[in-house]
């Protein structure tokens, strides 16, 4: 009996988006409400119909949707837009720094995760840091905050970084360039930050990235949940995942087999660590972000394990995006590679630590910051507001309404960053000290959120910028990265949890 109703709810699931079609094309003809508007030039913001929304506008750009939106944005006098959903639903999104202040910081109390969006998270990040609100959030970043402290940066860089560049990465770049192998460096860059925060945060070494670049079940089930969850949260009919969910079939059955394989990785390390733990008494010590977790007292292993899986996905994804975009505008403009190199080997004959090598690249640095500008790690950060709530430039924010800022529109928008915002330029981010050296002038972060900004500012900002210009540094100072692709062609910037570039970056590499 119940694989019959099953069979019917999967076979009623297939014809549903079919009903959906023939249900937009009926009303097509009614008259539409009064939200249509032109914008200052030729982008025209779509129609709203009643029952449906905009369902038929997203429908015809469904394969460019976050470009689309982001035009959308970009048009909008106020920088902000309210996209309406089917049956009187709406959604806010923004890119005006005045209303982001206002959401991270002014009314940071009404402007939460939410239970929708924890609900979408919830299989994949169950309630580690990045999925809560409250004082579950708090307790969890007060413990992380201590890992972010000037020593243990230090050691980071040291210890962690410096033998991952030196002894894993540039062997497999030197391997390369000695056999005119084609890497994919979005692939080596995700390796190198997966064993990078599983050493600092957890105190354990998957060695993913060595020299025969291993396939690893982990690795390829982490990947389909993130995808996975993201496609969940841009679902436009959120019940259809659900239903899928509960038939257990498609993308829902792919994503479950995945969460058990990341869940049992998360697992092994953390009983790991506890076992760890158990000699203390023997003279072992550590001192990483899970030992702190636990000595902290909450040792249930399904909620140190989901904080595993959220510092795993910020660890991992986040600077790898990064760096990956930066190398490919690296290409386009030999001009700031050139200065990149000048500024490397200044800081070799200042006979400097690695630390102190890296914290110092202050071209690199703004070269990096520029870069996040245009593709940032994180393209947009939903929130859910708990109350009803006016935005500073007039629009009506109602309780349990989703409102967004997208970081990637606002790196384009002319009035933050002038006519020249296109120009990937590091100099925006510098003027000169003394008449000859640079300095380091730091954006608003309301304008520039690619770190957020307020009380959920990213506490691992500094320990990012360490990282990647480490990786800045060690592999330009012996090779030239020269991405394998056609001319004219440039590559999709793909909006999931964390940016991605479709079908990664193959590059080959060439010894200076």
């Amino acid at each position: 009996m119940f694989e019959l109703s099953k069979l019917l709810l999967s076979s009623y699931f297939l014809v549903f988006p079919l009903l959906i079609l023939l249900f937009i094309i009926k009303i097509f003809s009614n008259k539409p409400k009064k939200t249509c508007q032109t914008t200052t030039n030729t982008t025209i913001f779509p129609k709203s119909y009643r029952m449906i929304g905009h369902l038929l506008a997203i429908y015809q750009n469904r394969h460019q949707r976050f470009q689309w939106f982001s035009k959308l944005l970009l048009n909008s006098p106020t920088g902000t837009i309210v996209i309406h959903h089917p049956f009187g639903i709406r959604s806010i999104e923004t890119g005006n720094p005045v209303n982001v202040e206002h959401i991270l910081k002014t009314r940071f109390p009404i402007y939460q995760k939410g239970p929708n969006q924890s609900t979408i998270l919830r299989d994949f990040l169950g309630d580690g840091i990045f999925n809560v609100d409250g004082e579950m959030w708090k307790f969890q970043r007060q413990i992380a905050s201590y890992e972010f402290n000037t020593k243990s940066l230090r050691k980071f860089v040291k210890n962690v970084v410096d033998f991952e560049v030196s002894d894993r990465l540039i062997p497999i770049l030197s391997e390369a360039a000695r056999n005119q192998t084609v890497l994919d460096l979005q692939d080596i860059l995700t390796r190198f930050a997966f064993d990078n925060i599983c050493k600092i945060a957890f105190g354990y070494d998957p060695e993913y990235l060595s020299l025969s670049l291993p396939q690893a079940e982990f690795a390829d089930a982490f990947e389909d949940a993130v995808m996975i969850s993201s496609d969940r949260a841009r679902a436009y009919f959120s019940n259809l995942w659900k239903i899928r969910r509960f038939l257990n079939i498609g993308s829902e059955k792919k994503l479950k087999e995945a969460v058990n394989v990341v869940r049992n990785f998360a697992v092994s390390i953390v009983r790991q660590k506890k076992q760890e733990m158990l000699q203390t008494s023997q003279g072992f010590t550590s001192e990483d972000l899970l030992s702190r977790f636990l000595k902290s007292g909450h040792s249930d292993e399904k909620f140190v394990t989901d904080i595993v899986i959220s510092f795993m996905l910020a660890g991992r994804d986040s600077t790898s995006a990064a760096l990956t975009w930066f190398f490919w505008l690296l290409h386009k403009n030999k001009h700031v590679e050139e200065e990149i190199l000048r500024e490397i080997v200044n800081k070799k004959t200042e006979n400097c630590s690695v630390f102190e090598e890296v914290k110092e690249m202050v071209y690199t640095h703004a070269a990096l910051c520029e870069s996040m500008r245009l593709y940032p790690p994180v393209s947009v950060d939903a929130k859910e507001a708990m109350a009803n709530d006016v935005l500073p430039d007039g629009t009506r924010v109602n309780k349990g309404m989703w409102v967004m800022y997208i970081p990637y529109s606002m790196g384009r928008m002319e009035s933050i960053w002038g006519l020249d915002w296109a120009e990937y330029r590091p100099e925006r981010w510098l003027e000169i000290q003394d008449g000859e050296k640079w300095k380091f002038v730091a954006k608003d972060q309301y304008s520039y959120p690619v770190f957020q900004a307020g009380p959920r500012v990213c506490l691992g900002k500094e320990m990012a910028f360490l990282q990647m210009k480490r990786v800045v540094a060690g592999v330009l100072e012996r090779f030239q990265v020269v991405p394998v692709v056609e001319d004219g062609v440039e590559p999709v910037y793909v909006p999931h949890l964390t940016s991605k570039m479709l079908g990664g970056l193959p590059v080959r590499i060439e010894e200076r």
